[in-house]
């Protein structure tokens, strides 16, 4: 059967039908479709397989271990950045290895279109020394699931898969097989699981002597191979492979193609290919990865191009365009933006309570020239643009808070945070316990939203928590305040804000009002 798929909804389909029992995920673009496919799949649903949020990507990945162990296979979604949060627990299960099959979808954004940096989550893998998949159209996207389960469960590691956002939002059809029985109940009797030093010291040879079995599956993989005997050589990876192959077809040129999608990256393939063409031009969407890896195996006297010497942009994404230029051929004009487009910034939709918020606080803050607001990730930060132009920095999850903390620390008066809802369950109540600790002379504004707004409107893991949290975590409860953000209430709210903001300690005001989307979708739904 044939079925039209997102990338991420043939990851999704591909992980169902291997008999997964359970996605462990935080929202975050390009990958929340992954998860929200599984929970709207009703077969899914009626075999318990669980897909409810996580709170943060390092609960997830630490869930899904504790399926594993069960010997139950588990599949971990988030978007690159997610990967430093959830980072400890995954280097760390590369060492306790795995029961059930546990596979980790990492979708990087190259070029920035929704996010803080463009890392590359194949180092992820490396400094791991996990396998990682790179498929680079949607049938490989769904096919790599099973592949990737039982690879993690023939070698006892997790396995990444990598996607880009590209190939996470775009459809194609895809030829999708019959759903596989989960795993029966099998917990691990293995003392490997306790990392303590003399364990994780036994445990982490083990992992060093599986890298040969790791390196012979890259080799005999189905989803690495050569094509072509000419002598221009190319290592095309991901969805590079699709770019390479149009330009060279528009070109009426061959080479010789080296199409790599699992990795380690064929060591004795990139030897057999250099050796029969002299020099290679490496295609990789992101950093660097493989052509600083192909350039330490080859030696310096093999040329080899890309986006380290300038053959290939150092920044942003992969294009028709910029692989055909590489190529030497010219690039197709159809892929130029036309001149009639106009550059649009993001904006905050009509009837938005962050609106509400940033209205007070940039009144407040004409009267606090020395003082600063510091963001976080959401639809707030759009705060920093104008008409408001009220952030001062917007640096990674729940930063806000740390960073008014350590700006209060120094002298700066007024330090205020603005966090939403989702963002400070994700990491904000850490740093809000050490504001609390000391009771920071900080305002932290909760900017609640009900619901994960900026991915789309998931669940927010802490709705209708956040005063009890607060409090719990040592605010002072007549120091935790909740507004409703409406134009009427404005002058209220700015004499609450400008009561706390001359508190000298710790205080938190919440402004709760739905986002317009859902609420729009909430009514429908009457």
């Amino acid at each position: 059967m044939n079925r039209l798929l997102l990338g991420d909804e043939a990851v999704a389909l591909g992980a169902l039908n291997a008999g997964l029992s359970g996605v462990y995920a935080y929202p975050g673009t390009p990958s929340t479709e992954v998860t929200e496919f599984i929970q709207a799949d009703a077969a899914a649903r009626e075999a318990g397989v669980h897909s409810r949020w996580c709170t943060n990507e390092k609960t997830a990945m630490e869930a899904a271990l504790g399926m594993s162990y069960a010997g139950k296979r588990a599949l971990v979604c988030m978007k690159h950045v997610g990967m430093n949060v959830c980072a400890d627990a995954f280097v760390n299960a590369a060492v306790t290895g795995v029961k059930g099959g546990v596979v980790v979808l990492a979708a990087d954004d190259p070029s920035m279109h929704s996010s803080q940096n463009e890392q590359d989550s194949r180092f992820y893998a490396n400094f791991a020394m996990v396998p990682l998949l790179e498929p680079s159209d949607q049938q490989e996207a769904y096919d790599m699931m099973a592949y990737a389960f039982d690879l993690s469960e023939s070698l006892g590691v997790p396995v990444v898969l990598r996607m880009v956002t590209r190939l996470a939002h775009s459809r194609a059809s895809v030829k999708v097989g019959e759903r596989k029985a989960q795993n029966a109940l099998a917990p691990s009797d293995s003392k490997g699981w306790v990392l303590l030093p003399a364990i994780a010291r036994r445990q982490y040879r083990a992992l060093l002597d599986k890298q040969s079995a790791m390196q012979e599956s890259s080799s005999a993989s189905p989803f690495n191979r050569r094509e072509g005997a000419a002598p221009l050589g190319i290592v095309a990876c991901g969805i590079a492979y699709n770019y390479v192959k149009e330009a060279l077809v528009r070109a009426g040129r061959e080479a010789s193609v080296l199409k790599v999608s699992q990795y380690p990256f064929p060591e004795k393939a990139i030897k057999e290919l250099a050796a029969a063409c002299g020099g290679l031009l490496v295609f990789e969407d992101g950093q660097p990865v493989v052509e600083n890896g192909v350039k330490g195996l080859l030696g310096a006297d093999v040329p080899v191009h890309g986006r380290l010497d300038g053959v290939l942009p150092r920044t942003g994404e992969l294009t028709p365009d910029n692989v055909a230029a590489a190529l030497g051929f010219a690039p197709a004009s159809q892929f130029a933006l036309p001149s009639l487009v106009a550059a649009r910034p993001p904006q905050f939709c009509a009837g938005c309570g962050h609106r509400d918020v940033y209205t007070v606080l940039g009144r407040i803050m004409q009267d606090y020239p020395q003082g600063r607001v510091f963001g976080d990730i959401g639809c707030y930060t759009l705060g920093a643009l104008p008409p408001y132009g009220s952030l001062a920095s917007c640096v990674d999850m729940g930063a806000s808070i740390t960073m008014a903390k350590g700006a209060a620390d120094s002298g700066l008066f007024p330090a205020i945070a603005v966090i939403g809802d989702s963002t400070f369950t994700h990491s904000g109540m850490t740093g809000l316990l050490d504001a609390a600790n000391e009771n920071s002379p900080i305002t932290v504004i909760i900017s609640d939203n009900l619901t994960t707004a900026m991915t789309g409107g998931q669940d927010s893991a802490g709705t209708s928590k956040y005063e009890a949290l607060c409090v719990a975590l040592g605010v002072p409860a007549e120091h935790v305040k909740t507004v409703i953000p409406l134009p009427a209430n404005l002058p209220e709210i700015e004499r609450i804000l400008r009561e706390e903001i001359e508190y000298k300690g710790l205080s938190v005001i919440i402004p709760r009002r739905e986002c317009i989307q859902t609420a729009r979708r909430h009514a429908k739904k009457k």
